[in-house]
């Protein structure tokens, strides 16, 4: 049982010394004994420093310990270093990104069904400009043969 507790220890050495910091003062219950386990941050005896927290005796509210910023960076090296499960719950999670992301989609204006963007008239008429454009060129050998069996003499307007 020491032999694996130490090689965690190890692997915990080579994390970044923020990241050090952060898990010695906050650990999560993963890594845990099963006694302390339940004095842990889901249980409210510890609060999550990502979120602000009412005092239990006075109900003032308190600030989150880590900025927003801080709480990024944080993130970005738990991500780079492989650890980012073991943080406690933040919106600047890469799971939460993606739910936020999937839930409110771009929010631009104009990009839902039968919507048209604001914009010039020469931007919004691109797409069926172009395609105009694709099924003319598709149909282009059709029209050069037709070209070249009536000639130039007897073409009097393009084929309709």
């Amino acid at each position: 049982m020491a032999a694996p507790a130490s090689r965690f220890v190890e692997l915990a050495k080579q994390l970044h010394p923020r990241l050090q910091r952060f898990l010695a003062k906050y650990p999560p219950s993963q890594i845990l004994p099963k006694s302390t386990a339940t004095n842990t941050i889901r249980d409210g005896a510890t609060p999550n420093p990502f979120l602000p927290h009412k005092h239990p005796v006075t109900g003032r509210w308190h600030d989150p310990e880590y900025s927003l910023r801080r709480q990024a960076e944080l993130v970005k090296l738990a991500r780079e270093q492989g650890v980012e499960e073991l943080l406690p719950f933040t919106s600047k999670g890469t799971e939460e990104r993606i739910r936020h992301r999937v839930e409110l989609g771009l929010r631009v204006r104009g990009t839902g069904v039968g919507q048209k963007v604001k914009g010039h008239r020469h931007e919004r008429m691109l797409a069926p400009k172009m395609e105009k454009r694709r099924t003319a060129m598709l149909g282009m050998p059709r029209l050069i043969r037709e070209w070249r069996k009536i000639g130039k003499a007897k073409w009097s307007k393009y084929p309709r």
